[in-house]
């Protein structure tokens, strides 16, 4: 507690008494100024006033405490402004002029320190919108709506930066947000348009093959069954495993229907299709096959649509090729296959590079090539999904002689599956050697 004596001392130093009123000395850039009148005594009311001003002095440590103690120091800012404009019209007497400058230097502190975290703040919300922009090309939509929603918390989190940047910052954020989720929905409305289109597919077959059960035109009726079980094998695309379930056990049930009541002629249909070729002709065949192989490896240096259209050809002609004796056959066969399925791979992944949103980034061939890998190994995970629906259907089949049929059908659709993945696989390889090369 501050004595009598030292308070008049202090309040005679930075005030005086002009007739019954109490002055304030000029300080800084303040004219004097009167801050109370002459109660009791002089003396009394000096002291009175120098009290009051260890009250506004404690008021100013109590503040400049806070500040030095805190680690979010931006919050008093307003406060220590509003202590420093007070010294201008607070009533008492006392040091006005070092508080003043103390509180400057806080403003000052505070400031910088704004200013430095504002920085930061700058440099952690280009770093969270370079990690959104960064999702323009995935396609795996799951992983980045989690990386999203991480990024929407941190930028939350992140404190404010200069006014002047905010909404630019906000724009570009936002823009990046919105542009994966634009293409997230029109990539699952492109699929639920293919799963439609996929169903509808397997429902005209269904359809088909009903019309066709109780048929008694039995050789013509097993042939256009096969042709509608080697249409089944062929569509592509995927469905959800229920329903695929339900779909493949009322196609089968209605060959099963069929079938049963046609054993003798799907045992003679698999005898006719056994056959022994001379051992010149073999040869002469072996020959144009390779030719075939050798013209259906090089097409994929050709015009996409043109490699496809020379594919379909390619692939009739090989129809009309007679037969090829022993192993060779097979392995000409899947040289051929091979070639063809290269380029029927690659124009899906060309058409549906098409359909992807163009980067503002320059394409380089490594770039290309990356992005090509990515959408392959996309499609080799749905292939996977579909190959284990099959496999799965395939295990729940009995060895009644009437599934004989759909278990080489299965069999079969798995082994076109596996044909598939490997085409893909082998076309992510050549890619790859672009990267590197």
């Amino acid at each position: 507690m501050e004595s009598q004596d030292h308070l008049l001392a202090e309040a005679r130093r930075y005030g005086y008494i002009e007739g019954d009123q109490v002055w304030l000395r000029p300080l800084l850039t303040f004219p004097a100024r009167q801050v109370g009148q002459v109660k009791e005594s002089a003396d009394a009311s000096l002291v009175y006033f120098a009290q009051r001003f260890s009250l506004f002095r404690a008021k100013v440590e109590e503040l400049l405490q806070k500040i030095e103690e805190s680690d979010n120091k931006g919050s008093y800012l307003m406060k220590a402004l509003h202590l420093k404009e007070q010294v201008g019209s607070y009533d008492a007497l006392g040091d006005f002029e070092s508080l003043y400058h103390r509180l400057t230097e806080a403003e000052e502190s505070i400031k910088v320190t704004i200013n430095r975290n504002r920085e930061k703040n700058l440099a952690t919300k280009i770093g969270l919108i370079q990690e959104a922009e960064a999702l323009h090309d995935t396609i795996d939509w799951q992983a980045g709506s989690e990386k999203l929603k991480d990024l929407r918390q941190g930028w939350i989190k992140t404190g404010p930066v200069e006014k002047h940047l905010v909404d630019d910052l906000e724009a570009r954020f936002q823009g990046a947000v919105d542009a994966f989720f634009a293409r997230k929905k029109e990539f699952l409305a492109e699929k639920k348009a293919m799963t439609n289109r996929v169903y509808d597919q397997y429902k005209d077959l269904i359809h088909k093959s009903e019309a066709l059960q109780n048929s008694t035109e039995f050789e013509e009726t097993t042939r256009k069954l096969k042709v509608l079980q080697q249409q089944w094998k062929e569509i592509d695309g995927t469905l959800p495993r229920k329903q695929a379930n339900d779909l493949w056990t009322r196609f089968r049930a209605a060959h099963n229907h069929f079938f049963e009541r046609l054993k003798v002629h799907i045992e003679s249909k698999r005898q006719e299709q056994q056959f022994t070729p001379g051992a010149t002709t073999g040869e002469d065949n072996l020959s144009r096959k390779r030719a075939l192989v050798a013209e259906a490896q090089a097409l994929l240096h050709r015009p996409m649509q043109e490699a496809v259209s020379r594919a379909k050809e390619l692939q009739a002609a090989w129809k009309k090729v007679g037969p090829v004796r022993g192993e060779e056959s097979d392995r000409v066969w899947e040289q051929f296959i091979l070639a063809c399925d290269k380029v029927f791979e690659m124009s899906a992944l060309e058409h549906y590079m098409r359909k992807r949103p163009v980067s503002a980034e320059p394409a380089t061939t490594q770039s290309q090539a990356a992005l090509r890998i990515q959408a392959l190994q996309e499609f080799i995970k749905y292939d996977k999904q579909e190959q284990d629906v099959l496999s799965e259907n395939l295990g729940k089949l009995n060895d009644s002689p009437g599934n004989e049929a759909f278990r080489t059908m299965l069999e079969g659709k798995i082994r076109a599956f596996d044909r598939k993945i490997r085409t893909k696989n082998e076309l992510i390889a050549m890619f790859r050697q672009q990267q590197v090369g």
